[in-house]
């Protein structure tokens, strides 16, 4: 027996997600449903869905907002539905990461046509174990891959040069752990790098330029002994 598509119905409107529900579940997927924007982003990893359809007008986190955070960690399809029906709205959606947008009131048969074509249209990469030899760590907004050095902050890639993102790794594989100014000129320059202590100063003023403290961590300062990665 073939395994049902997953199809996550994130709206406030209680009526309007069980009708879809309804039309979805005629069509053999399996559905759930959310009514707000914190619960969706919950769901996204506790449901595992194929495909999101995700209102706008959410209380708390909006959709424009649940579809940012999303596709700063996953390229899960996503289907924006929503009133407002002028061109910027549409743009906007779309921009954020959405691979369609439909406005309010809509027709269940073109609904259940599109989530069709877009699953049709997305194909995910293979699954591969886990690589003992990559050294990659995220954060929420955050993705640090010493492997390709690469840094991504917001979903969007910020170019490092390599000591800076060796430092920035480095700090954020021991969370909440203080390095002295010593320590870290020993683990990112070595031993028998010839400098002082406001090397690593300097650096983590780059890094701090570029990647603005989080709700969730920090690049913290441990006044007279170094520096940490905190999260809270």
């Amino acid at each position: 027996m073939a395994v049902k598509q997953k199809i996550l119905i994130v709206d406030d409107d209680s009526n309007i997600a069980e009708l879809i529900s309804l039309y979805l579940t005629k069509e053999c997927f399996e559905t759930m449903i959310v009514g707000d924007g914190e619960s969706a982003l919950l769901a996204v990893d506790s449901f595992r869905p194929n495909l999101m359809l995700l209102d706008l007008m959410l209380p708390g986190i909006d959709g424009y907002q649940v579809c940012r955070e999303i596709r700063a960690r996953s390229a899960l399809p996503i289907i924006m539905l929503s009133a407002k029906g002028e061109i910027f709205d549409k743009v906007l959606g779309l921009e954020m990461g959405a691979d369609d947008y439909m406005e309010k009131p809509f027709d269940s048969k073109e609904l259940v046509a599109r989530v069709k074509a877009v699953l049709r249209r997305y194909k995910p990469a293979v699954q591969l174990p886990p690589d003992p030899d990559i050294k990659c760590v995220e954060y929420p907004d955050l993705v640090v891959n010493q492997t390709n050095y690469s840094v991504l902050y917001k979903g969007h890639p910020v170019e490092m040069p390599p000591k800076e993102l060796e430092l920035l790794y480095f700090l954020a594989s021991s969370p909440n752990h203080v390095f002295t100014r010593e320590q870290l000129l020993d683990q990112i320059w070595g031993y028998e790098y010839i400098g002082d202590t406001r090397t690593v100063d300097v650096h983590i003023k780059r890094l701090r330029e570029k990647i603005n403290d989080h709700e969730s961590w920090k690049l913290a300062t441990i006044w007279g002994i170094g520096y940490k990665f905190e999260v809270k």
